[in-house]
């Protein structure tokens, strides 16, 4: 088949989409350990399970006002050393954690790298100053003391499970980092009734982590199932390729930038010549095959920086940083020398078929995308129509 090549130059004003806030994942071995989701998972859903766990500025602020609000009036009620030392820790620990997430919040906006880590280790240090609040006030004899750091730590507990339910591990900890130091004053406490903890306290963690551990599961499961859901409905069934609605949101969102899709890379919109032929022939199981294989050479040809599109039919697209990208018709030359290659489809047929090519330069991203792919296929057919080799046009 002779090589048919046109192409349309094509301006496109360019959409300023809003940055997705994402959250580094953890780096250090203790914080990963933290937040294994307890089962193998993608990156993008771990980068979204981390997500969560920043949680929003009002709910943060609930929690920091009920922990320094009790550590406050008890040191009121018993001035002394041990008491001050709460108080003390949990500000610090507090305001800490405070301009970490804020400062979080800023990067994650802005696309640098957050400080994962250090905010999640942060978490337990929080849990252990709620924990020997509570110890220091079993032991200090005083049961209006013990009975409200022991109210406020048992009611910390629920936040810290449904919060913090994408990290078990975390949430595991921090509850026996909370609660676990309430047993150890209970029994120092020399109060026979406040041995009741030692039951209650054990079983209440256990509950809650298997229910933070449930819910993570579901969450999970949950995403999955959104995430292929996203990607059969943008790719195509048969080639795996992007589909039309796949390119649309890849050149206007995320893949944009790992696609290179940018002002001036070109669109190289391919149809096939004598596809009919081959179904009519041969039948459209034939025809599926002959699809499959020239979506694997066209991956191929574009290279990893660009997006492959295919269109429906027997139209494919090619948009991104493709090898010699500043002359696209010599890429287009090779695309078509490529798909001229005999396609071996079963023992005994073998076929050969041609393709025309549209090229439209990118100028923008977004809504111009439509635009671009309009001159490309206008292109594209213009040169089906006058057989011509290659062409440019102003």
């Amino acid at each position: 088949m002779g090589r048919q090549i046109i192409v349309a130059r094509q301006f496109a004003g360019a959409q300023v989409t809003k940055p997705i806030k994402s959250f580094s994942l953890p780096q250090g071995k203790l914080a990963c350990w933290l937040l294994h989701p307890g089962r193998d998972t993608p990156q993008e859903i771990r980068t979204a399970l981390v997500y969560t766990l920043f949680g929003t500025l009002p709910i943060f602020l609930g929690g920091v006002f009920n922990t320094i609000a009790v550590a406050w009036v008890l040191e009121y009620r018993h001035p002394g050393a041990l008491f001050r030392f709460w108080l003390i820790s949990e500000i610090v620990v507090c305001v800490a954690r405070l301009f970490v997430l804020m400062l979080a919040h800023r990067r994650a906006q802005q696309g640098k790298s957050t400080p994962t880590d250090i905010y999640i280790l942060l978490a337990p240090l929080w849990g252990a100053t709620v924990g020997y609040g509570a110890f220091i006030s079993s032991i200090s004899g005083d049961w209006v003391a013990a009975t409200l750091s022991f109210l406020s730590a048992a009611a910390m507990v629920g936040g810290i499970c449904f919060r913090n339910f994408a990290a078990p591990r975390l949430v595991a900890i921090m509850i026996f980092l909370s609660l676990g130091p309430c047993c150890i004053g209970a029994v120092l406490s020399g109060e026979p009734v406040l041995l009741l903890t030692l039951v209650q306290i054990p079983f209440y963690l256990f509950a809650m982590s298997v229910a933070a551990r449930k819910l993570n599961a579901m969450l999970i499961t949950t995403m999955e199932a959104e995430r292929e859901n996203d990607r059969r409905a943008r790719h195509d069934g048969l080639t795996g390729l992007l589909n039309r609605a796949g390119l649309f949101h890849a050149t206007t969102y995320e893949l944009a930038r790992s696609a290179h899709i940018e002002t001036g890379v070109p669109l190289f919109y391919i149809d096939l010549d004598g596809f009919k032929a081959v179904n009519d022939e041969h039948g459209h199981e034939f025809g599926d095959k002959l699809l499959v294989q020239v979506a694997a050479r066209l991956r191929q040809l574009a290279g990893p920086d660009a997006l492959v599109a295919r269109m429906g039919g027997d139209e494919f697209v090619i948009v991104g940083q493709v090898p010699g990208a500043s002359e696209p018709h010599t890429f287009a030359d090779s695309v078509i020398a490529g798909i001229e290659r005999p396609f071996h489809l079963a023992d005994g047929v073998v076929i050969e078929i041609g393709a025309s090519i549209g090229i439209a330069p990118v100028t923008g991203v977004g809504n111009g995308i439509d635009k671009v792919l309009g001159s490309a296929d206008v292109a594209m057919y213009e040169a089906k129509r006058h057989k011509k080799k290659s062409a440019i046009a102003a």
